[in-house]
């Protein structure tokens, strides 16, 4: 077991907490509990999922493992049972922080644009709104 990992303590609380498996079959070759340490691995060090260590299994693997319970929020909904679960425990202290800091643009994001006067572009088809011509005005009536 790796520096980081999840200790057997831990992920008796964890395991509980996993999608079970759909499948059938031959069993896998990595285990949910070397992907799952591969994936905080990569998130704890912000390494390239290709520089995975091999003792967590294949990048691949774990990638498609991550994005998949991304995608149906499983991993939300673990956070938010574990959250629940240390909360209720009074391992939480919810202590709140109003920041008074003004935040300003900087001086030239006021929205103006440059040189001056605002000109709409029309496309070439679209005939002019109002006549602005005398010659144009005696054409139209």
């Amino acid at each position: 077991m790796a520096r980081g990992d999840l200790t057997d303590d831990q992920w008796a609380v964890l395991a509980p907490l996993l999608p079970k498996g759909k499948k059938s079959g031959r069993p896998p070759i990595w285990t949910r509990r070397q992907l799952i340490d591969g994936i905080r691995f990569r998130v704890r060090t912000g390494i390239p999922w290709r520089d995975m260590p091999q003792e967590y299994g294949p990048w691949g693997r774990a990638y498609d493992l991550f994005r998949r319970w991304q995608r149906d929020g499983t991993w939300q909904r673990i956070f938010t049972d574990l959250q629940a679960r240390a909360d209720a425990k009074d391992l939480i202290t919810w202590d709140l922080n109003v920041d008074s800091t003004i935040v300003r643009a900087h001086q030239h994001a006021a929205g103006a644009r440059k040189g001056g006067i605002y000109r709409r572009i029309r496309p070439a088809a679209s005939p002019p709104s109002r006549p602005t011509m005398a010659s144009d005005a005696r054409a139209v009536a």
